[in-house]
């Protein structure tokens, strides 16, 4: 679990995600604009964030997945989003795209979230994440990436032959290869989304 406290101040957190608290906290769960208490996420998966306000202690967490919380300083760090949990609300955060055009949409994670400034992000991971520096190309299966260095150079690879997977379906058929020197990916142990966070239509 991940446990927020909150003086006064703000989070956001994936909708849903809060599973107990204590205190004198408010939850907004739907969007009204700009003015309304719920921003909706800006990734291909459309995630939406809710906003805990108030006093007290909260806890959140995504059917018993593992949480890995990274400490940003003046630093930008880009989240699948199906794998963001929560982040402190002094963080910007936008859309940013992976490279490799259709082809890494067809691969899977073409939208993610870039989240910039100074606090803290939280991120889901099956089981205990591997991470792992960019220094040398390291390439990762589509749902094993969860989060990595903003600023990695990502791009699409395959070192399937097409002919072989007629008919199949492969979290293989191709895969993001990650370079850059000083940077890191972080990798779930599993070719599957982190627990509760399946998309709406499984692979077929």
């Amino acid at each position: 679990m991940l446990r927020v406290h909150l003086d006064g101040g703000e989070v956001y957190a994936k909708q849903g995600a809060m599973v107990a608290y204590r205190g004198r906290v408010d939850f907004a769960y739907k969007g009204h604009g700009l003015g309304g208490h719920l921003r909706r996420a800006v990734t291909g998966e459309g995630q939406d964030l809710m906003r805990a306000k108030g006093r007290g202690t909260v806890w959140f967490a995504e059917s018993g997945s593992h949480i890995s919380v990274f400490n940003l300083d003046d630093d930008r760090l880009t989240v699948n989003g199906r794998s963001l949990l929560a982040l402190e609300s002094g963080l910007q955060y936008k859309i940013t795209k992976t490279s490799g055009g259709f082809g890494a949409m067809i691969a899977g994670g073409m939208f993610n979230t870039e989240i910039s400034g100074t606090g803290a992000v939280a991120v889901l991971c099956l089981g205990s994440p591997l991470v792992l520096p960019t220094d040398e190309p390291v390439c990762v299966d589509r749902d094993a990436a969860v989060a990595w260095t903003a600023g990695v150079s990502t791009r699409l690879v395959s070192t399937f032959k097409f002919g072989n997977l007629i008919g199949r379906s492969s979290g293989e058929l191709a895969q993001i290869e990650y370079s850059g020197p000083g940077g890191f990916v972080v990798v779930q142990c599993g070719e599957v989304p982190a627990a509760g966070t399946a998309p709406d239509h499984p692979k077929q």
